[in-house]
């Protein structure tokens, strides 16, 4: 996923700020797996820290259990996702017996990433395509913490969308051609964005918070600017001129609405792209401040220091390790 603002030639530009939250959604892909179940049947898939499930039910039925959550019942066609890497359970009906952990259970082994997962009493059939799916930004994290503790896509309007994808992640993952894991993975991209819009276009909820501010024309004008270029000079003033309205006013508006001041917002944005980019290796310290608008390597560190805990030079070896 890139986060870097689009040269001048890019042909694609967003047309809104929410559209470009969107399209910072870019996934890497953790596991995939296709299970073949026969009722009756359980299935527990544990926490994945930072990670997104999803789960599409291409044959049969099944239940989707998230604690704090009500039960769901997903049937062919349906789209599940669980955003926030939480533990939660599968079953072929209410009660069924957990017979135990995904991860623990034996199943082929397709590829290092890919398995079939066969299992069950005999009776009734279901198919799922599953997937558990990290993220390559902390700053996507703003986008998933709002969303609720779980998302479901029954059929309707995304429904020849998300059938496409599916059929054509089945396809890669069974096929295993070069470059099959990048496809599936982006396949998973337009899963779970179809999930977030239908939440969008449903749930009252997605339009107060954060999701609000981006939606609001003038402080979502002043947010969409600070995450096309994060290394800008950023400054309550300047952000004001770029929402038309009065530092005072736009400083009690921007708290209002996304619930810290905007330049405490421009800190906490920079030094997740911060982490994101020392994190994978291929850049330094000095770099990284040099992009993000920092003086000198100093003064960042200082902010990286104060924001995170942590100096920038002990996440790269981290990383390495």
């Amino acid at each position: 996923m890139s986060i870097r603002p689009d040269p001048p030639d890019q042909p694609w530009q967003p047309r809104d700020r929410l559209g470009e939250a969107l399209y910072l959604v870019r996934m890497r892909g953790v596991f995939y797996s296709q299970t073949d179940a026969t009722a009756p049947w359980g299935l527990d898939l544990p926490p994945f820290a930072d990670c997104l499930a999803f789960h599409v039910v291409t044959h049969g039925h099944c239940r989707l259990e998230v604690a704090d959550s009500p039960p769901v019942l997903l049937r062919a066609g349906d789209l599940a996702l669980v955003p926030h890497g939480r533990g939660h359970l599968l079953r072929s009906e209410a009660g069924a017996a957990i017979i135990g952990r995904v991860d623990e259970l034996p199943q082929l082994m397709v590829s290092e990433h890919y398995s079939l997962l066969r299992c069950g009493g005999g009776g009734a059939a279901t198919t799922l395509i599953c997937g558990v799916v990290g993220f390559d930004e902390p700053a996507v994290g703003r986008v998933l913490d709002v969303l609720p503790p779980v998302i479901h896509v029954e059929p309707g309007d995304a429904q020849a969308r998300i059938q496409d994808a599916v059929r054509l992640m089945t396809a890669e993952l069974r096929e295993l051609r070069p470059g099959g894991e990048a496809v599936t993975t982006r396949l998973a991209d337009i899963l779970v964005i179809e999930a977030i819009r239908s939440w969008l276009e449903l749930d009252p909820a997605a339009h107060s918070g954060w999701l609000g501010a981006l939606e609001d024309p003038q402080i979502g004008r002043a947010i969409g600017a600070v995450h096309r270029n994060p290394g800008g000079p950023w400054t309550v003033e300047s952000l004001a001129r770029e929402a038309a309205m009065s530092r005072s006013a736009f400083a009690a508006r921007f708290t209002e609405l996304v619930g810290e001041s905007a330049m405490r917002y421009v800190t906490r944005y920079r030094m997740e792209l911060a982490q994101a980019r020392l994190a994978r290796g291929d850049t330094t310290v000095a770099e990284v401040a040099r992009n993000l608008g920092y003086l000198s390597e100093a003064s960042f560190s200082r902010a990286f220091t104060r924001a995170t805990g942590s100096t920038p030079g002990a996440l790269r070896p981290r990383a390495a390790g």
